[in-house]
Parts: C-alpha cells; structure tokens; sequence
C-alpha cells in the first residue's frame, strides 16, 4: 500500500460519513419535533427579543417587527411612508450612545413586518403601537415620527398611548391634514394623491427611485450634493414593504383629520421641519401643529428637504437631545 492508500484507506467511507449525517440529522429533527410547535415559537421569540429585536403580535395576528436596544428612559421612533425602522439608524446610534434605551418599528405592511392586505389605516397602526408598548412595557416614553409616523405619533398619544408617553416630536410630518377641503383650503388636491397611486401601481420600483432621487432629500434642487448611498437605502427599505399596504397607507396619511388628536396632548411637543419641504409643505402642517398643541415649540430649518434627518443627522440629533433633556 502506497503513501496515498494509506492515507486515503484511513478515512471513512463517503457511504458511512453520509450515514452518520443523516442519523445526526434524523436525531435532530425527533427532538424537534418533540417540542410542542408553541413553544418553539415562544423560544424563538425570546431568543429575538434578547438580541434586541423582536415581533410582537397584533389583535389580528399581524407580526410587527421591532428593534429594543439599551436602557434607560424608551425613545420611540416612527418611520415615514413607505420605509422602515432602519430609517432611524442614525438616531437609534446616537441615543443609545446616550443612555437611552431606542425602540423602533416597521409599521405593518412595511419592512420586516407582515404584509397585510387590510387594517393599514390610523387606528390600526396606533393599535399596533399599542400593543407594543405593551409587549415592551413602555411607559415615560418620548416618540418621535417623521411624516407619516407623525401622524402615527399624534393618534396614539391622544389615544391608547395616553398616559405611557412623556414627549412627542414631529418631524416633517403629516398632521393636522394634507388634503385639501373646505375646512382645509390650504391642503393639496385630490390629485396629487391620486397621482401617487397610479405611479405606484403603474411601476412602485421607479416611482420610489424617483421620489428618493428628486424631492425627498431636495437632489433635485440645483446645486444639490446627491448621495447615491442614500438613495438606495430609501429604495431598499421601500421595496422590502408591501405594494398594497402602501399603496392603501397614501389614503391613511393624506386624508386622515388629526386636529383632534393634536388638541388632545398636552405633553410637551416638538414640531421641527425644513421650510423648503416638498412632500409635506410647511404652511399647512408644522405651522398649524404648533398652534393646535397645548405645549407646543416649532423649530424651522432654513432650506432643509422633508429627508433633512436622515441627511442633517448632525443637526436634528442634538436638537432632538436638548429637548428630551429640558
């Protein structure tokens, strides 16, 4: 027997290295299965939940997706149309290097979350918050919404979320009302909003390769320095959602009143926007919010997008800061 033979006649067989392969994998699966598929479910959920993400159930079984990470007081972020919790990572970074403890979620139909074909509307979504909160235990809790999370923002806090919540922030966010009515003049026309539905519907993956590249971030301003990384990432987190929940979320965030829930809060609020925002105008938003809360203080950024914390993060962040702090 050569060198090689020997070698070679030493090792097992290919046959009883498979054998034994398929007998560890057969012993794997009978202990598998052996554990009831609830509690494998409620492992999994913990393991999550101890890593510092998680799903919590809604009432009608939906899986929202969320990010727990740290201690100390909760900083409770809302993402805006049609994105994600990894829209705030520059917040969620900085708070936690704080002391804070940062929480965020992908609102259903978004995200990570389940892409449902119904309940994407306000009272859904606040629900959702709700039991989040409750899963989580929130309690003292700031949050803080860009754009649509905004209006998510103002609807729990004057709803279910009474009592749990600290603070508010809005940032360049939808409330009072984006539509234009009678009692709304201001507001944008049915068409604008209608013209979102058809070119999402028409093609979704350049209808949000153009809203990120033009008037989100204000790239289509001249002079504007575009950065292609941020683009994508808008594009990444819009097509991970849902076509339908998004498509149902441009009625959920353009035509529902949130006058009432503004007047409801009084806790202290911060309502920042830029005044060269494109998607959500300043006149008929954050200058009529301000008036409607009882506790409320309006920070103007000078030619800043509607994207302007995500690409000012510099700024906003110890804006953001002196506020939870005072």
């Amino acid at each position: 027997m050569n060198d090689l033979q020997s070698v070679f006649g030493s090792m097992p067989s290919r046959r009883s290295i498979l054998a034994g392969t398929a007998g560890a994998a057969a012993a794997t699966a009978l202990a598998s299965s052996s554990i009831p598929a609830s509690a494998q479910t409620k492992s999994a959920a913990a393991s999550l939940k101890a890593q510092g993400s998680g799903f919590v159930t809604a009432k009608d079984g939906a899986q929202i997706f969320y990010k727990d990470w740290g201690k100390g007081q909760p900083i409770v972020f809302h993402h805006g149309w049609p994105l994600s919790s990894d829209d705030w990572d520059a917040q969620m970074l900085y708070f936690l290097d704080k002391g804070y403890r940062v929480i965020a979620h992908d609102r259903r139909g978004h995200g990570r979350s389940t892409q449902t074909a119904t309940g994407n509307e306000m009272d859904t979504y606040a629900a959702d918050v709700a039991a989040l909160a409750e899963h989580l235990d929130l309690r003292d809790a700031v949050h803080i919404g860009h754009s649509t999370g905004g209006g998510e923002v103002v609807h729990y806090a004057a709803g279910p979320g009474k009592g749990r919540v600290a603070k508010v922030v809005l940032i360049s966010a939808v409330p009072p009302i984006m539509l234009k009515t009678a009692a709304n003049p201001g507001g944008l026309p049915m068409e604008v909003f209608d013209g979102f539905r058809k070119a999402l519907a028409a093609n979704r993956a350049q209808f949000y390769l153009d809203v990120a590249s033009g008037p989100f971030y204000g790239y289509n301003r001249p002079g504007a320095k575009v950065d292609e990384g941020v683009i994508r990432n808008w594009w990444r987190q819009g097509m991970m959602g849902g076509a339908k929940a998004h498509y149902d979320c441009i009625k959920a965030f353009s035509e529902t009143d949130f006058t009432a829930d503004l007047q409801a809060i009084d806790v202290p609020a911060l309502v920042m926007h830029g005044d060269d925002d494109q998607v959500v105008p300043i006149a008929d938003s954050a200058l009529l919010s301000a008036k409607l809360m009882r506790n409320a203080t309006l920070k103007v950024y000078k030619g800043y997008p509607h994207g302007a914390f995500a690409i000012h993060a510099d700024v906003i962040n110890p804006d953001l800061l002196a506020f939870i702090q005072s």
